[in-house]
């Protein structure tokens, strides 16, 4: 008897439901098919530079110095020192008073703040406002939360004067905007700048969505991982800091962005108590905890921006600059093999228009594959350059409208981006021989 119950296979379904549809992921195809084929890897989303030196160092000292309590668990919502800090940064960028036990909570990276968002705050049936493309985990965890999403795409108006285009060219319709807002809208997410078009919404944009907001009482979750890589004298605008939003927005924040370190893993949201305390509970109830060494190693780093802020030496100043000069080179590469560049405000993203190269690509008989997924995968593999379909980060209802363009990284170091170019350049000798 006991042999046979051994060898007895499970019949019955072992999914949970809230799984079923959301199983298939861009990165494990595209990050597998980079490591097989790439020479230059311009797909995912991360530097390979290394981080300021201030940081390591504080993580250095804080490894081997005499603290050894830095070893052990610290407090569950966030090391104090961290949401200290990041209170005294925030009243500044905000212009409140914040309290860091009530209005900081420190994250697995900025993907546990998002999924905590959405477990906490969206019911069976909500409606959640989803502005397209959008950052691709938004959708799935919408999904397993039991709420819905409702897409709204921003639409493309190229200049009419043959210019480049920019992020700031792709703009939402406000009378359709305001159509997706409902009773069952619970809330929206908000990008900006915005992962993977660059685009950094302008003050009467959020004033927009601030307006419908405030009138159907829909709260805003608002994703500013990037908000301190934004270029050309752009200026981000914190959705918290417009008028009736701050108690209704969560801000969600990334060290991994901030600082050039994705792999520390330490994010965290900031808003008011009543929305944070229900984040909480979900964050004790699943990771509970976040490292206490790169939590205090993160601290020390925005202790050192905060004396630093505005000045010249600060990293949120100069980062930028140098990361506007390798978005500069990369739009000069691109172009010079005829792809059509748009010209981010912000973010490590840059996307382009490859419509031209459709005779390069072969055809894949009875394929219902997107074109841009077919252009990235024989890019990939034909020229040893990785890149993302940009129809990876839209609903099926409006992907197959945007299948002329695939998403960069140029947060890369110099040798990377000359590498990239070296590709293109040789590239172009071929079309053109």
């Amino acid at each position: 008897f006991l042999s046979h119950s051994l060898q007895a296979k499970m019949s019955r379904p072992v999914q949970a439901r809230r799984l079923e549809g959301i199983d298939k992921n861009i990165w494990v195809e595209f990050v597998k098919l980079a490591a097989t084929y790439s020479k230059v890897n311009l797909g995912q989303g991360f530097p390979d530079f290394p981080p300021p030196d201030f940081l390591t160092e504080a993580l250095t000292r804080a490894l081997g110095g005499g603290n050894h309590m830095l070893h052990q668990y610290t407090r569950a919502f966030g090391h104090p020192p961290l949401v200290k800090v990041l209170a005294q940064f925030f009243e500044k960028l905000l212009g409140r008073d914040l309290d860091p036990m009530t209005n900081v909570m420190v994250t697995v990276g900025a993907y546990q703040a998002l999924f905590c968002c959405f477990q906490a705050l969206v019911d069976e049936g909500d409606e959640v406002i989803i502005i397209e493309p959008f950052f691709d985990c938004y959708e799935p965890m919408v999904k397993m939360a039991g709420g819905t999403p409702v897409f709204v795409p921003l639409r493309p108006n190229p200049p009419k004067d043959g210019k480049w285009m920019s992020s700031a060219d792709w703009q939402l319709d406000p009378a359709e905007l305001a159509s997706k807002f409902s009773e069952r809208t619970k809330a929206i997410v908000l990008n900006s700048p915005n992962n993977p078009l660059g685009k950094v919404f302008s003050r009467g944009e959020l004033g927009l969505i601030a307006e419908l907001c405030v009138k159907h009482d829909v709260l805003c979750i608002s994703d500013e991982v990037y908000e301190w890589l934004v270029y050309d004298g752009k200026q981000h605008i914190r959705m918290a800091s417009l008028q009736g939003m701050w108690d209704r927005t969560v801000i969600i924040g990334s060290a991994g962005k901030t600082f050039s370190v994705t792999g520390w893993k330490v994010g965290w949201v900031v808003g008011p108590d009543r929305l944070l305390q229900h984040l909480r509970t979900v964050h004790q109830n699943s990771v509970y905890h976040c490292a206490t060494i790169a939590q205090e190693a993160v601290a020390q780093g925005f202790q050192r921006e905060l004396m630093l802020y505005g000045k010249p030496e600060s990293y949120f100043v100069q980062l930028p600059k140098e990361l506007q000069e390798k978005r500069d080179w990369l739009v000069q590469s691109l172009d010079g093999v005829g792809m059509k560049p748009i010209i981010p405000e912000g973010t490590y993203f840059l996307v382009a228009d490859i419509s031209q190269f459709k005779s390069d690509v072969p055809d894949v008989p009875n394929s219902d594959e997107p074109y841009d997924y077919r252009f990235a995968k024989w890019m990939v593999k034909n020229k040893g350059l990785a890149a993302i379909p940009l129809s990876a980060f839209y609903s099926e209802a409006h992907k197959n409208n945007y299948t002329n363009f695939i998403r960069f990284c140029f947060a890369k170091e110099e040798a990377t981006l000359k590498a990239a170019n070296d590709i293109l350049q040789k590239w172009k000798q071929e079309k053109t021989s």
